[in-house]
């Protein structure tokens, strides 16, 4: 297919399980942009089109066939992977960001552009052509709330990272739904020890004893957003 910016139609492959929606996308870019599209419906089509066909961009549900989990990241991780020039979308009803930072390191001046975009978000087919043309042409086009989830999953990470091998140990173990007295049995500890690397544990993580809600629980959720 051709480069992008080029005189010729842009090449586009597009994978999603609707196939509703799918013809009628993949209809918008011909008409409309004048796109050369090939559609396909889970990732085996999307890998083997791009390996073939080597478009501009993919634009990629993150639900695929066959857990309808993250099928449509692991595949977008694996194009990155192998083929950096290729632009990305990820056009999804899910904010998934498991693998962004991956899939956004080579985008820009260096390899191909990324995008994710909400489809309830999506306001109206010229934003969207707008959205599929800046990453084809090698920039960054991100949903607010993508954004947002981004920096806080940036933010947990950086708490994480404050705490000590014994304490992200004992924070792991309160993640599993361990009582006090298990954790002890299961690290050693005496209780008075738990107890020091728990007020720790709160104090790392900016969980004064004055904020609402259980500190246990927002620990475990800083724990379990920020883990890799």
């Amino acid at each position: 297919m051709t480069e992008p910016g080029s005189a010729g139609a842009l090449g586009v492959v597009l994978v999603d399980d609707a196939a509703l929606f799918r013809d009628l996308l993949a209809e918008v870019l011909r008409l409309q942009a004048g796109a050369d599209v090939t559609a396909v419906s889970d990732p085996a089509g999307l890998l083997e089109t791009v390996r073939t066909e080597r478009p501009d961009v993919c634009i990629i549900d993150i639900r695929l066939p066959p857990t309808f989990t993250v099928e449509g990241l692991l595949a977008a991780r694996d194009i990155r992977r192998q083929h950096p020039d290729i632009g990305l979308l990820l056009l999804s009803q899910h904010l998934e960001v498991h693998h962004l930072a991956r899939l956004l390191q080579p985008a820009g001046a260096t390899g191909g552009g990324f995008g994710y975009l909400l489809k309830e978000r999506v306001t109206g087919i010229a934003g969207f052509l707008d959205a599929v043309k800046r990453v084809a042409a090698g920039e960054i086009v991100m949903d607010p709330l993508v954004v947002g989830e981004l920096l806080k999953r940036r933010r947990n990470v950086e708490l994480l990272g404050r705490l000590s091998v014994r304490e992200r140990e004992v924070l792991a173990l309160v993640a599993e739904g361990l009582s006090n007295q298990s954790i002890c049995g299961r690290l050693r500890l005496s209780g008075k020890t738990l107890e020091t690397h728990i007020g720790a544990i709160f104090n790392r993580l900016d969980l004064p004893a004055e904020i609402d809600g259980n500190r246990r629980v927002l620990a475990v959720l800083t724990y379990l957003r920020g883990r890799d």
